[in-house]
């Protein structure tokens, strides 16, 4: 598993990021130009003062002192007008270019993106699919993202490949997502929404249009039933190399017989809460607690014993087990690809 990181806008991976790249690059170097010609004028002004100590008023020729005011009235007032003008012109052309294919209403993919404290709902419509923190897209298509938020305002920022959009209740904004290439592409809540907003991260996954379909398909599929726990060790039941059988099944057993049931859902299984994520395919995913811990056994025990220690603030209370009942929990909860 990948440790979380900082979202970055370098390099950008799409046309939009590129595109507002490009503009970023044009502002460094009018600001850069501005920094040395703002310098350059102050250091000839105090050459000019000195020499001005050193003689006689009357032996500065009145010519040379009024080229000098032209050039200053010049680079004061001119040149900063035509910056502030190209600037403006490529702003809103960055704005036109960016903003132009938001709504992307004829998007083959389209996701839906309910922002939580502190996490990410993720469904995809018409292929009942739903994850948590992590957005799966297929490369070099324009995918529509509908969001909205379930509690305060939450602020969508992938750098890499959007700009930011806010999630606010009540109302579904969108915007477009589209990767040049397959990679994973780190996104974060930018809008203050409470105690654990900087840890209101996810992940989007830009998969080839093949991998893409493959990976929808794997999560359509609903998790391990009860009789797959049982016998047949060649059923496409849970994975073989998380734990023998037996332990995966009495592990089962104990999530059903928790409060786990009440708040998460596993497809194919009495499990149907809503409050939290969806745990069909747990397994699957890079990250467990919205990018605050990586996907292993370690940070599963942390996190099902003491979320309030690891993310303070979060919904999730914490669960009393011995060590035997948490490592066939564990050993269930990794079955879940």
């Amino acid at each position: 598993m990948i440790a979380a990181r900082i979202p970055a806008m370098f390099p950008p991976a799409s046309p939009d990021a590129s595109r507002v790249d490009s503009h970023w690059q044009l502002l460094l170097i009018a600001g850069s130009a501005v920094w040395v010609v703002v310098v350059t004028v102050a250091l000839v002004a105090v050459v000019r003062r000195r020499r001005s100590t050193e003689h006689p008023a009357g032996d500065v020729p009145e010519a040379t002192s009024g080229n000098g005011h032209l050039a200053v009235g010049f680079l004061g007032a001119v040149v900063p007008a035509l910056i502030i003008i190209g600037v403006m012109t490529d702003s809103v052309l960055v704005l036109r270019d960016t903003a132009g294919t938001g709504d992307a209403a004829d998007a083959a993919t389209v996701v839906e993106v309910d922002g939580n404290q502190f996490w990410w709902e993720v469904r995809y419509p018409g292929h009942d699919v739903e994850t948590a923190n992590e957005i799966h897209i297929p490369t070099n298509q324009d995918v529509r993202v509908e969001l909205t938020s379930s509690d305060v305002i939450h602020s969508f920022w992938v750098p890499q490949l959007s700009g930011k959009v806010d999630l606010v209740p009540g109302q579904t904004n969108v915007l477009t997502l589209a990767a040049d290439k397959p990679g994973t592409y780190w996104g974060q809540c930018a809008e203050y929404c409470g105690v654990q907003h900087a840890w209101m991260r996810f992940v989007v996954v830009a998969h080839e249009p093949q991998e893409y379909a493959g990976w929808l398909d794997a999560q359509a599929r609903p998790a391990a039933s009860a009789d797959q726990t049982d016998g047949d060790a060649d059923a496409d039941g849970p994975a073989a190399d998380v734990g023998p059988v037996s332990e995966v099944a009495a592990g089962r057993e104990i999530f059903m017989s928790s409060s786990c049931v009440y708040c998460h859902t596993v497809a194919g299984t009495e499990a149907q809460g809503t409050l939290g994520p969806d745990l069909t395919h747990l397994a699957s995913r890079q990250m467990i607690g919205a990018g605050v811990l990586p996907n292993d056994r370690k940070s599963l025990a942390r996190w099902i014993e003491h979320p309030q220690k690891v993310k303070p603030g979060n919904v999730m209370p914490g669960t009393d087990l011995d060590d035997d009942e948490l490592d066939a929990l564990i050993t269930y909860l990794q079955s879940l690809e």
